[in-house]
């Protein structure tokens, strides 16, 4: 289950657009959550949703069925690499996640810092 059942950060049946909706009303750099990506497909199976700097990002989390681990974003060369989606979080609640926004071509980075729950 990737880690991920109960966990407080983990909103199972959230969509996109009610996960960046109780994002932004947390409105605090580093509000997180993960939920079930949109797309029924295995290799993409969660979503990553951080608040930064008055923005929502939905980061990919991937599943790399070889090695069966997880990872973020789209496939890169030495990308660290992940046993479960828990680790994932709390690997970037210790160390800062780069958040890049592909419409202004711009870099940040945030850790994960607040639990967001979705009601």
């Amino acid at each position: 289950d990737a880690g991920v059942l109960s966990k407080a950060w983990y909103a199972a049946t959230c969509d996109r657009k009610t996960a960046e909706d109780a994002l932004y009303r947390s409105n605090k750099d580093g509000s997180f959550l993960i939920r079930k990506s949109s797309g029924q497909d295995s290799r993409q199976p969660y979503t990553l949703v951080v608040f930064y700097n008055r923005r929502v990002y939905n980061i990919p989390v991937r599943f790399i069925e070889s090695t069966r681990q997880y990872a973020l974003g789209r496939e890169k060369t030495g990308e660290e690499r992940f046993d479960s989606v828990a680790e994932i979080v709390e690997n970037h609640q210790r160390t800062s996640l780069v958040l890049i926004d592909s419409q202004n071509n711009t870099k940040d980075s945030t850790k994960l810092k607040h639990i967001v729950r979705v009601s």
